[in-house]
C-alpha cells in the first residue's frame, strides 16, 4: 500500500465517526507496510476529551506492538493533529506524520503552530495536505449538516 491507500483507510474511519455523530477524523498507524493501529474520533460517545482518533490509534498500535515506542511507525490522519495529539505523537516517537486537512483553529503541525519544530527530544517528519480535498470535504459536509439541523 502507498500513502494514498493509507489515507483512504483513515478516511473510512472518519466516515464511521461522522455516521456516529462525531467530528469525522480518522487515523491509521503503519509499520513495515501494514496497519498496526486504527482510530477515529469518539469524544461524544465516550464523553471524553481525550478520545481523539490519533490517541485511539496510538493506543492500539502500542498494544499490538507490545511497547510504547513507535519509532519506525508512520501515522496518517485526516485532520492536522491538535496540541494534545502532537504531544502524544512526539512521546510515542512516531517517525513520520501525514495529514490531510489543515486545522487553522487547533492545528499544532503548522495550522496555529508547529510543535514538531520546538525543542523536544524527538522531531517527527511531517507531510501535510495528503488528499487534502477529500479530507476537507468530509469535514465541510459534516459541519454543513450540523448547521442545517440548528
Amino acid at each position: 500500500m502507498g500513502h494514498e491507500e493509507y489515507m483512504k483507510e483513515a478516511l473510512k474511519l472518519a466516515e464511521e465517526a461522522a455516521q456516529n455523530g462525531e467530528v469525522p477524523v480518522g487515523c491509521v498507524i503503519t509499520l513495515n507496510s501494514r496497519i498496526v493501529g486504527r482510530g477515529r474520533n469518539r469524544r461524544e460517545a465516550e464523553k471524553n476529551a481525550l478520545a481523539h482518533a490519533e490517541i485511539e490509534a496510538i493506543n492500539e498500535a502500542c498494544r499490538n506492538l507490545g511497547g510504547w515506542r513507535l519509532i519506525d511507525c508512520d501515522l496518517y490522519v485526516t485532520l492536522e493533529p491538535c496540541p494534545m495529539c502532537a504531544g502524544a505523537i512526539i512521546n510515542a516517537r512516531i517517525k513520520r506524520v501525514f495529514y490531510g486537512a489543515k486545522d487553522p483553529v487547533f492545528g499544532a503541525c503548522g495550522g496555529v503552530m508547529n510543535m514538531f519544530l520546538e525543542d523536544f527530544g524527538h522531531h517527527p517528519q511531517l507531510v501535510g495536505g495528503l488528499m487534502d480535498f477529500e479530507c476537507s470535504a468530509i469535514l465541510k459536509d459534516f459541519f454543513r449538516e450540523i448547521r442545517k439541523k440548528t
